[in-house]
């Protein structure tokens, strides 16, 4: 079951990397708070890892604060997921970055370094739980996909699909990513 359930994942993740579609259902305005937008955390507050496992990385905090000061992200809509999901998501992603040190753009903004297009399945498995299949797409200022961000994460509510994700699953993803993010941006400045 578990191997069907795994099959099922890497399908849909494929699927979604391929898709086209354009819906709009997060606005990436509501992601910027335009009297926070470009503040950013000194380095002291990053917390000190990205090695393995809890590991502390005493030099990481100001290789994060580099990599969050050059980079200046926009948010496109994400696809496939409904509004009731992309809210938590939008305002998670936006308290993670500032968190973080990292700029939003809003929608329509000019200067942003990289542009997020996100891509959301819900696949509901017997009705006992529902995994959230997420890609996202980093896209440079000349359009070109220059990585990757992918995960999944699990929503133990009952229900099929979307209805049974709870705001806490995307929360941990908006967290998930912006990490990912972040980390992949301080891998390029070192």
């Amino acid at each position: 079951m578990k191997a069907i359930a795994g099959g099922m994942a890497l399908a849909a993740a494929l699927a979604l990397a391929g898709c086209t579609s354009t819906q709009d259902v997060l606005e990436p305005s509501a992601l910027v708070d335009e009297g926070t937008a470009a503040a950013t955390l000194p380095a002291a507050t990053f917390p000190d890892s990205l090695g393995a496992a809890g590991t502390p990385q005493p030099d990481a905090a100001p290789t994060l604060a580099a990599a969050a000061r050059n980079a200046r992200i926009q948010f496109a809509p994400v696809v496939g997921a409904p509004g009731e999901a992309s809210a938590p998501l939008a305002a998670r992603l936006s308290a993670r970055a500032g968190e973080r040190g990292i700029s939003l753009a809003g929608s329509g903004e000019s200067g942003a370094t990289h542009v997020l297009k996100g891509y959301f399945s819900a696949i509901s498995d017997n009705n006992s739980q529902t995994t959230v299949i997420y890609v996202w797409d980093v896209i440079d200022s000349a359009g070109n996909r220059v990585h990757r961000i992918q995960g999944q994460a699990r929503s133990t509510s009952r229900g099929d699909g979307w209805e049974a994700v709870q705001a806490a699953t995307m929360e941990s993803i908006a967290d998930q990513t912006v990490d990912q993010l972040i980390g992949w941006l301080a891998a390029r400045q070192g």
